[in-house]
């Protein structure tokens, strides 16, 4: 039996595809390919891993992924784990499993690797919908964010190959390809003309969609190809995080609620069957209960009707961990609010 558990975003769904196709000849191994974006995030990850292995007494569990980067040593410390991946190492996995290993962490500085795994997978399994990885890392620091730290500098994958890969997949039989990375929009060179080829050379794509967009970087050649090319899915999901402007600037975000309520706005103006999602966190160090509600306000204002919401998480080693903290039960009913307004709204689009 080998399996790989995926924990966290569509990036490591894309990676796991990786490994699971790299890695299907073992017997007795399970990778679970970890996430760090919160600390609930990385309690799960450690509740999963006893879970696998109380199920699984003889397999050998690899650990790998975001949370495996960051805190390599409270996974070594695991009785449960047999080895501990960084995300650079995690590209080549299969030659680390390949040997006999004396050392049971092996996790190396992630802002020494420039590269990308150019492995081409031919499917995902269980799914209708395909993800294609286009660039990895990030070169913002907002203030609650531990990503970067944990997946290095953006490095973007080449034109060709995701080409190559889209068709590849189109091959197989999937209609449906979401493009993902951390830091989608700040694909280089440019994210529109990647998006712009890409729907130029593969006419018979069904369906073309994108993980989490940032509102500030969305450029008006970008909304040209929406109202262009109607196998641009009409679903948008944006990394606002707050609807109000001062918590918006303590966070290090690059755009204001005045800006996303333009940007939703001008991409109805073309595609009135549009609807929009929006990542959010409630109970950012500082933030008051008026500054909360104009989040409140925004998501009716914008029409944001699919939420992903989180209560502020403190992540050590960032600035926002060291700002006057919101405390915990106060975050939790933030955003318990917000979800609800989504709900209320979700019903109405």
């Amino acid at each position: 039996m080998f399996k790989v558990v995926t924990l966290g975003c569509r990036l490591n769904a894309y990676e796991s595809e990786v490994m699971k196709e790299k890695l299907s000849h073992l017997d007795d191994v399970i990778v679970v390919n970890t996430c760090a974006v919160t600390g609930e995030a990385e309690r799960q990850c450690r509740q999963t891993i006893r879970k696998l292995k109380s199920e699984n007494p003889t397999a050998k569990i690899i650990v790998t992924g975001c949370a495996a980067q960051l805190f390599p040593q409270k996974f070594a410390t695991m009785n449960e784990v047999d080895l501990v991946l960084g995300n650079k190492e995690k590209t080549t996995i299969e030659k680390f499993l390949s040997q006999d290993l004396s050392e049971k962490t092996i996790v190396g500085d992630i802002f020494d690797y420039d590269g990308h795994d150019a492995f081409l997978i031919t499917g995902f399994e269980g799914r209708h919908r395909a993800f294609v990885q286009i660039q990895q890392g990030c070169d913002h620091r907002c203030t609650y964010c531990i990503v970067p730290f944990a997946r290095g500098h953006n490095r973007s994958v080449p034109e060709s190959e995701v080409i190559t890969q889209i068709k590849e997949l189109l091959n197989q039989g999937f209609k449906e390809i979401c493009l993902t990375g951390v830091d989608v929009c700040s694909y280089q060179p440019s994210f529109s003309v990647l998006v712009k080829h890409i729907l130029e050379q593969i006419p018979n794509l069904h369906s073309l969609q994108f993980g989490s967009l940032d509102p500030a970087a969305i450029d008006d050649d970008f909304v040209a190809l929406i109202k262009k090319y109607k196998n641009v899915a009409p679903h948008f999901h944006f990394s606002i995080q707050s609807g109000d402007n001062m918590v918006l600037k303590r966070m290090k975000r690059r755009h204001t609620r005045e800006d996303v309520i333009a940007l939703c706005k001008k991409i109805r103006a073309i595609r009135p069957e549009a609807d929009f999602g929006a990542d959010f966190i409630c109970g950012f160090p500082t933030e008051t209960f008026d500054q909360f509600m104009n989040t409140v306000k925004l998501v009716e204002e914008a029409g944001l009707s699919k939420l992903h919401v989180f209560p502020y998480s403190e992540r050590s080693g960032t600035p926002a961990a060291l700002m006057p903290q919101v405390p915990v039960n106060e975050r939790r009913r933030r955003a318990k609010i917000l979800r609800e307004t989504g709900e209320k709204f979700n019903g109405m689009v």
